[in-house]
């Protein structure tokens, strides 16, 4: 594994980390854009199989978006524009030629491959797994009022409640009180995973804000490249496969692929068989 610090275009700093083969040119080097609340050391178990998956030659490089890891905190002022304009950054500094987004980094990679067109940002493969995009109104940011009052309150508990019982709709987690919800929350907020959470929850609240607060619309994207790959998960929430299929129905020779075993948390988690998926759209 390679680390460096990258500056930014606003004075910031980007920590990245790279797995594979070094000096991978630029047309064997993806870069991995990291859900919501998560950190790039999350992804490495992913970065490192996708890299062998990928074969000799291939490199992934992930880096902490702002207010995560040892990136610098969210500027005053942050928005989708500063997520492109860190992709950028990051495309700079290591010369890939490949997206690959999950979850909210899905959204940025969407909304920065968009903004790229027409220059030569625009990658040779650009893939997504469960974008998290507001599409028509899909995603009911309501509850992002109450998520942002317990993160100000310190009440971690609540916060998660907020956030699970949002982002899985129709769940049995839904349906437990949110008060008896804080309370587990509360206690799953102890383990290792959770305390590297509520360490990036700040952050959390304006990255949610900034992909979600604009509704975009599925033909703002149809500028995205042919070849464009859209996925999701069989066990994720269907929100993800909604998304995913009007977005490809949108974008003029897209793929659509559904990975039947495969669950939200997949890309960290380095399900086999979605390792082998991306890879094998990658390599092709």
């Amino acid at each position: 594994m390679k680390e460096q610090v990258l500056p930014t275009h606003d004075g910031g700093l980007l920590a990245l980390y790279s797995y594979g083969t070094e000096d991978a040119p630029g047309e064997k080097r993806v870069v991995l854009i990291g859900g919501a609340f998560l950190t790039a050391l999350i992804y490495r178990p992913f970065s490192i199989a996708l890299a062998n998956g990928l074969g000799d030659g291939w490199a992934v490089d992930v880096y902490d978006r702002r207010g995560r890891g040892s990136s610098s905190p969210q500027p005053a002022g942050y928005s989708m524009a500063t997520e492109i304009e860190d992709v950028r950054t990051v495309m700079d500094a290591t010369g890939a030629r490949n997206i690959l987004g999950h979850s909210l980094g899905g959204s940025v990679a969407l909304n920065a491959v968009q903004e790229f067109t027409g220059t030569g940002y625009v990658p040779d493969k650009l893939a997504v797994y469960d974008a998290a995009v507001n599409i028509d109104g899909s995603i009911d940011i309501k509850w992002l009022d109450g998520f942002e009052k317990a993160v100000n309150d310190g009440k971690v508990g609540h916060a998660l409640a907020h956030m699970k019982k949002a982002t899985s709709p129709g769940s049995a987690m839904a349906r437990i009180p949110e008060p008896v919800l804080a309370g587990l929350m509360a206690v799953l907020s102890r383990t290792k995973v959770n305390k590297v959470f509520r360490q990036v929850m700040p952050s959390g609240v304006g990255e949610l804000r900034a992909a979600y607060n604009e509704k975009d619309h599925a033909r703002d994207f149809s500028v995205l490249p042919a070849g464009t790959h859209f996925m999701a998960g069989g066990k994720s929430p269907s929100y993800y496969k909604v998304t995913a299929q009007r977005l490809h129905a949108a974008v003029p020779g897209s793929t659509f692929e559904l990975s039947p075993k495969c669950f939200h948390g997949s890309i960290p988690a380095a399900v086999k068989e979605l390792v082998a998926d991306i890879s094998e759209y990658f390599t092709a």
